[in-house]
Formats: C-alpha cells, structure tokens, sequence
C-alpha cells in the first residue's frame, strides 16, 4: 500500500468515525470560509458548481438555489450520508463518493470548484489541484483553502503556483483559521 493511499484512508476513516458531530464541531469554523469564499465569486443560474470535499453537505444550503447544477464529492461514506439528505431538498445538488485525486467526470465541466479543507487531506495537493483543473472549464473559478496551523502563506501560494493557478483575491483574516483564495488557471 502507498504511502499516499494510507493516508486518504487515514483521513477516510477519521471523517466516518466523527461524521455524526462533523456539524456540530465544524458549523462555525465552515460558515466563516462559506461568507469569505462567496465574497469573491459570482454564482449565476447557469454555473456547474463541483463542492470537492463537501462533507455533509453545508454548503449546499449557500448556492444550490442559485446554480444549474451542485456536485458534491467526499471520500467518506459517512459524511456523504448526511450530504445525501441535505441534497434530497435541493433538486440542482447530488453528491458522489470519490476521490479528489481521481474524478470521475469528463474535462471542462465545471464552471466553479470549491476544496474547502481538503488540500492538507492530499499526500500531494498541486497534484489534487491540477486534477480539478481538469475537470474544469478554462475560465473556471476555483475557491481554494490552506490551513494555517498546516501551512504558511508562502508555500500555499508556492502549492498553488505549481499547479497553474493564478490568485485573484486573498482572505487572510484573523477570524479564520484559513487562507481562501480564489484562483483562475494562468500563470502568475
């Protein structure tokens, strides 16, 4: 077994032991980089919207009324079971089991992607982040988070760099525990 495999079932198996409290835990903290996150993109009726790492689902709730189509994807079967009920009261939402690092949807679908708390998940991030490109339209959004007590700004920007992602706008503030950037393909 890779090194890498071990640990998505690592992390697997950590959100499927504490899916039943993930919102009670993770509500304030995820609200935070929703608010932040939404600031700086424009969601229209048409945008395809992919939610990797969705969790159980809250985000759903902040764009699934105004887009064409939500997909949420999250390694745990756990948390895609709350996911799963949340999506029953939005008709645009579905949600699918799979791997960041492997989806399974055809090139230059998605008009908006979200990774909230996914990237310090990946053995290797500019690698996650080079697989949502492709599954993204050239003129894709990507709304990205970087833990702070997991990495610094300067090797965010670094992982975001190598993976051909241009930033367009920075929250840093002292309320969140995390950077959100939203990013365009493109060179710095």
């Amino acid at each position: 077994m890779t090194v890498a495999w071990r640990k998505k079932r690592s992390v697997m198996r950590r959100y499927n032991l504490t899916a039943q409290m993930y919102d009670e835990r993770y509500c304030e903290e995820q609200e935070a980089k929703y608010k932040a996150a939404l600031d700086g993109v424009n969601l229209v009726c048409n945008s395809v919207v992919l939610d990797v790492g969705c969790g159980s689902g809250m985000f759903f709730s902040k764009v699934a009324d105004k887009v064409a189509s939500l997909v949420g994807v999250d390694v745990s079967r756990g948390l895609l079971l709350l996911a799963k009920e949340r999506a029953k009261t939005y008709p645009s939402a579905s949600i699918i089991q799979a791997d960041a690092d492997h989806l399974p949807f055809k090139r230059d679908l998605f008009s908006h992607v979200f990774a909230f708390t996914v990237l310090q998940n990946m053995p290797k991030p500019a690698l996650t982040l080079q697989e949502l490109k492709l599954v993204s339209k050239k003129d894709a959004f990507f709304v990205v988070t970087g833990l702070k007590a997991a990495v610094s700004l300067e090797a965010f920007g670094q992982v975001l760099e190598t993976a051909g992602l241009r930033a367009v706008s920075l929250r840093d503030d002292e309320a969140l525990r995390c950077y959100v950037v939203t990013a365009v393909q493109g060179e710095s």
